[in-house]
This record gives C-alpha cells, structure tokens and sequence, in this order.
C-alpha cells in the first residue's frame, strides 16, 4: 500500500509539473501573438509608450480598415488565394501518386531513387535558384503565376513525398492483392482504394503546403513584378515602404489579417495534422 502511494504521488507530481511547464511554455509561445493584437488595437501615440501597456485603454477598430484600405488588400488576398489553392491541389496530386509508385510499385532500383529523391532535401534552395529564374525567363514566365503553381504538379516535393509513402506503407500489401484479383489496374487501386484511406496524410500535406504558400515571400519577390499581381506577403513589404517603420500599429493590424487563415486552418485542422505526423513514423 505505501509502495503504491508513494507511485501514486510520484506521478502526479510528475503530471502537475508537466502541465505547467506546458501552460509556461504556451504563454511565452503567444505573447508574440497578443502583443501584436494589442499594437493593431491601439493609437499611434500608444504604441511608443514606455513601460508599454499590454492591453489598450480604447480600442481603435478603425486601424483595421485604414490598413487594408491603404493598399488594395482584397487584390492581394485573391492572388495568394489562387497561388495558395492551385499549388496545393498540385503537390496533394501529384505527391500522392510519385509516393504510392514508391510505396507500392515493385522495381529495380527503386530504394535507390527513392534515397535520391531524399536528398535533394538536402540542396540549399539558394543554389537552385539562379538556374531556375533562368529557367522560368527563358520559357516566358517570369512575371506569371507559372513559376509558382505549375512546377507543384511535378512531383509536389521531397518531403511530401516521403510523408505519403509513409502513410501507404502502413496498409498491408494484401489489399493491392485482393483488388487486383477483382480486375483493378494500378491506377484505380491508387485512386479507389488507397487514396480514400490517407485522408489524414492528404490533410496534413494541405495544411503544410497551404502555409508555406500562403506566407511564401520570397518566390513571388523573385517571379513578380506587375503590382496589379502581388501577394500578401509582397503587400505587407510595400505597406511598409510606403508608411516607414512609424506605423506600427497598422502594419501589426494588416499582419493580424493576413495571419487570420493560417491561424484558422489549423485550429480547424489539427486533429488531421496531429494524426499525419503521428502515423509517419509507424513504418519506415
């Protein structure tokens, strides 16, 4: 009785000092996050003011529509929604079906592939980039949403590759037999049969691929000229051109929209990301 006692009050001393030092690293987590609410409330006089005030005595609501009035926001919003959307649907696509050849194709060779196609992982994005710009210009597409969308349906990445054949491999091989016994083809069984059962990988690479592209600055700074074609990233840099590092609690009240889907997504989605990143290291 005292040995199970003792256990007893071990774990839950344990388990008391786990969840604070979770709630602690929660709140150092989301400071950034409310100082930034805090700033898009508050007057410019305000946002100087030292010792600072966390919480504003009048909120200014109207910091809202002056930001995204300013510059035309909506413009910005509907071309990151287009690159954001038409680029996701490309890697799910195409990352889908390179994976199950991966996962599920029997070939010479293939291991070998497969650990190349790995490595590239390990290429810095900078020594690509001279050679794929000239790429891009020679074929006519710089100052497009080409450069941004299309090469998603070539393969849709290294990592997304790999996090989907993780996810095919933990659905036994007898399930390919048993559908290929009733007439299926490899296509159909990839399309029928597999795809329907890594609902939570294909959720997890649409909230991955959803971010990066949505907070992506650097491909439309590099592909986009026309003002008339920037995205959000690009507006908040001009927003900040234009008004100087003065305006702080406008740039913090467009940052605060702007950061608004990708906060929804995943709180939305968190259940499917959590369960993806959880199954991908079942089987290797």
């Amino acid at each position: 009785m005292r040995r199970s006692r003792k256990r007893l009050i071990v774990e839950t001393g344990i388990r008391c000092l786990l969840y604070i030092t979770l709630i602690l690293t929660s709140i150092i987590i989301l400071i950034p996050l409310f100082w930034m609410v805090s700033t898009a409330l508050k007057n410019l006089d305000e946002v100087f003011i030292f010792p600072p005030e966390w919480i504003p005595k009048s909120p200014v609501w109207s910091n809202f529509k002056e930001a995204l009035t300013f510059l035309p926001f909506g413009l910005f919003f509907k071309n990151t929604t287009v690159i954001t959307f038409s680029t996701m649907l490309g890697q799910i696509l195409s990352a889908s079906l390179v994976a199950y050849g991966f996962a599920r194709l029997r070939a010479r060779g293939r291991d070998l592939l497969f650990m190349l196609v790995l490595a590239t992982m390990m290429i810095p994005s900078q020594v690509t980039m001279i050679p794929t710009f000239i790429l891009f210009s020679l074929l006519g597409w710089v100052n497009t949403f080409k450069p941004l969308i299309i090469p998603s349906y070539f393969g849709g990445g290294a990592f997304f590759i790999f996090l989907l054949r993780q996810f095919y491999m933990t659905i036994p091989l007898e399930l390919d037999d048993a559908a290929r016994i009733d007439g299926c083809g490899y296509f159909d069984i990839y399309w029928r049969i597999l795809l329907p059962l890594i609902k939570p990988g294909l959720a997890t690479v649409a909230i991955f691929s959803f971010m990066w592209t949505w907070n992506d600055f650097m491909g439309p700074l590099i592909y986009l000229n026309s003002f008339e074609k920037l995205t959000i990233a690009l507006g908040l840099s001009r927003f900040t051109g234009m008004y100087g590092m003065s305006a702080w609690n406008l740039l913090m009240a467009a940052s605060l929209v702007a950061t608004l889907p990708c906060l929804l997504l995943f709180f939305f989605a968190q259940k499917y990301f959590i369960q993806g990143v959880v199954i991908t290291g079942l089987k290797g």
